[in-house]
């Protein structure tokens, strides 16, 4: 198949995949399409091949359960720093799918994998991190074209989440990833139908050979821009 013609099907799920945490049905996973979407993250590119993610597979009731508690207390204390109309829209979005989805997947970050000579990331610390990312991003794609959701929850202390699940004081929690299949993907994301923030158009983010010129041309994005 030339490149061209998979490419349609590629930015359909791109541009499908959506944050999920009202949609999911809590129906069964089938092993072998949780195999496929794993397989997926695992075959993320990393900084000199450390591929330095594992994977952990949540489904136990009572540790979702605590976890999902924890989560709401992590709201309360955002929502206590929100004021007026903020506050209002944040009351009315949700935050997770901890219990609604058909299981979790806890992804972590062990800096120590391929150490201590990690190619390609000694002048980068972080580079370790950003494959993780990586690792994420393919696994939300593939659940996306798998016909199923994922949600990222971000609301939660990393030392709890630690203890929860037993992870070493080594490995670092990246993510809690709820995942499985949805009653549907909504066209637009929750935040911008809850009215939080809108997306940026793309005009907005690219600059041309060095920051700040918008245009092709040259023409700056400000009169004030400092060109040092």
């Amino acid at each position: 198949m030339q490149p061209s013609e998979a490419a349609p099907g590629l930015y359909e799920v791109i541009h499908a995949r959506r944050d999920v945490r009202a949609e999911f049905t809590g129906e069964p996973v089938s092993p072998l399409v949780l195999d496929r979407v794993l397989s997926a993250a695992h075959s993320a590119p990393s900084v000199g091949l450390s591929q330095p993610w594992d994977f952990v597979i949540v489904e136990d009731r009572a540790t979702r359960q605590a976890f999902w508690e924890h989560v709401q207390s992590e709201r309360e204390v955002f929502a206590a720093a929100l004021d007026g109309e903020l506050a209002e829209r944040f009351a009315g979005i949700k935050i997770d799918g901890v219990l609604e989805a058909s299981l979790s997947v806890v992804v972590t970050y062990d800096p120590a994998r391929g150490a201590p000579n990690v190619l390609g990331r000694h002048a980068i610390a972080d580079a370790g991190l950003y494959s993780v990312c990586l690792a994420i991003e393919n696994l939300w794609l593939a659940c996306t074209a798998e016909g199923w959701g994922m949600g990222w929850v971000s609301f939660y202390r990393e030392s709890f989440l630690a203890d929860l699940l037993g992870i070493p004081a080594s490995i670092r929690p990246v993510a809690w990833l709820c995942i499985g299949p949805v009653s549907s993907l909504q066209e637009v994301p929750d935040l911008e139908r809850a009215g939080w923030r809108s997306r940026l158009p793309l005009s907005a983010v690219v600059h041309h050979e060095r920051w700040g010129l918008r245009d092709p041309s040259g023409v700056p994005a400000s009169p004030n821009l400092s060109r040092r």
